[in-house]
């Protein structure tokens, strides 16, 4: 790709920064739409799990596999394309006349945003290739993230209660057109200069573990365990069959080496734990605001913006903390603060109290706007510029795969909890359970930060790194003697 000048790189980051908007302010006003979407659209705690999860679930599984053909055929090209499926599936999503259509409709959806955010960060990877600059535009990336926190639930509340849940999807229409032109006109086209084969059987067997292991989930507290536990079986076998057939084939959908690296290991664990939390805290709220306290979407959507602001302030701050100063800071920073909020509520039912809710957020806020740039400077930095697709894949496939597997656990602690007692009575006693899996997942994010950033774990990835270069450069020196 031609070295750009820095207004050009300036205006590349601003487009890819608005599918991550999109994507993003979809997620985060749709969950103060759940308990509107329940009424209406008559549905269970399993249901509304599933218009979220159905959406998560697939971006994951498509994630990587976006992310290799984008470095394959043209990241333009699949970019673009995930444009439009992902502004027609919101269309769609918008006339959705039942729960099981719409979940579909979110399917489609989410099939356009997996071309949208591993392949944004790959042309950023691309465009931005000093370290220090890059690191500020995941800054800046990190913050759009802070922004749609900021701006979904506010938005999405004031949607709800003045036009219905389903404008919520008209709001990508426009945002989605403008960003296809945009990118028709600004953004260049690149690929990588050795790109990967497709891996169907990989592909095959990604989709087969997190939608069986993410159907067990979400379906246990309801169905018998004759119907759950074939699921889980289906779910284990395509893990131990991924292991195994992955280190056999040149090019795998997984390089399993990337995780030789501490960094990246920890990188990937992180996201799922950070995500995980993000997923159960945005779920447990919207419905405790809601369906407990009786605030309509308006006012749980402000009730949000004590999180979603200091998401929006921390972000940015912590692209600067990394490109001064490495993760660890930001990663210790983040993991501290979801660790304490997650006490908050599960040992001192912060909920009962305005005060200590208030403060619950704060820090929720706070952790999760520290934790999203390390986790991305991590998964690209060390690797080969060549696979940065790949390797940005995996980071989102582990962003995705943590918030399909919070929604879907916290949701079926809380539907266990429940059972058939009335409703608010049962709420806050049924997600003390579901609090302290967010605990454990902050614990996760300060313990892993902590081990994953020093002396030792560098050293690791830079071996790796010499280890994925290897071939290349083999092959390149034989060329030459050719």
């Amino acid at each position: 790709m031609p070295e750009l000048s820095h207004r050009r790189r300036l205006l590349v980051l601003a487009i890819c920064c608005m599918s991550l908007l999109i994507v993003s302010l979809d997620n985060t006003a749709l969950n103060v739409a759940l308990p509107s979407m329940q009424r209406e659209l008559h549905a269970t705690t399993s249901g509304l799990q599933w218009t979220i999860d159905a959406y998560t679930l697939v971006l994951a599984s498509l994630l990587m596999l976006a992310g290799s053909t984008a470095d394959r055929i043209g990241r333009k090209r699949v970019f673009m394309t995930g444009l439009t499926v992902f502004t027609l599936g919101s269309l769609l999503c918008s006339l959705a006349p039942n729960l099981e259509l719409l979940v579909v409709f979110r399917m489609i959806q989410a099939v356009g945003g997996s071309m949208l955010n591993p392949v944004a960060m790959s042309i950023i990877t691309n465009t931005f290739t000093d370290p220090r600059e890059r690191a500020r535009a995941i800054g800046a990336w990190g913050a759009v993230v802070g922004i749609s926190m900021a701006a979904g639930p506010l938005v999405g509340g004031l949607l709800v209660e003045s036009v219905g849940w389903r404008s919520i999807f008209w709001v990508n229409l426009p945002v989605g057109a403008a960003a296809l032109l945009l990118t028709l006109r600004f953004v260049p086209e690149s690929r990588a200069p050795k790109p990967r084969r497709a891996d169907p059987v990989g592909q095959l067997l990604v989709i087969a573990l997190f939608g069986s292991l993410t159907y067990a989930i979400i379906e246990a507290p309801d169905a018998g365990a004759a119907t759950v536990l074939p699921f889980g079986a289906v779910a284990l076998a395509a893990l131990l069959a991924l292991l195994i057939y992955e280190p056999r084939r040149a090019e795998p959908l997984i390089d399993l080496r990337f995780f030789r690296s501490a960094p990246f290991s920890g990188a990937t664990v992180i996201a799922v734990s950070g995500f995980a939390a993000l997923g159960g805290f945005l779920f447990l709220s919207t419905l405790y605001l809601q369906n407990v306290r009786g605030l309509d979407a308006l006012h749980a959507g402000l009730w949000m913006l004590p999180m979603a602001v200091p998401t929006l302030l921390c972000a940015p701050l912590s692209g600067r903390l990394v490109g001064s100063r490495g993760p660890r800071i930001p990663l210790l920073l983040a993991g501290a603060a979801m660790t304490l909020s997650g006490i908050l509520f599960a040992a001192f039912e912060a909920e009962t109290s305005n005060l200590t809710l208030l403060a619950g957020y704060v820090l929720f806020g706070i952790g999760f706007g520290f934790v999203n740039a390390p986790i991305t400077n991590t998964a690209v930095s060390g690797m080969p510029r060549a696979q940065a697709g790949v390797a940005a894949a995996v980071a989102s496939t582990s962003r995705q795969l943590g918030q399909t597997l919070g929604v879907a656990v916290v949701g079926a602690v809380l539907a266990s909890g429940i059972g058939d007692s009335p409703y608010r009575d049962a709420f806050v006693s049924a997600a003390r359970p579901g609090w302290w899996i967010l605990t454990a997942c902050g614990a996760t994010v300060l313990v892993l930060g902590y081990v994953t950033s020093g002396r030792w774990a560098r050293g690791t990835a830079t071996r790796t790194a010499e280890r994925l270069e290897a071939p290349e450069v083999r092959e390149t020196v034989g060329a030459g003697r050719a």
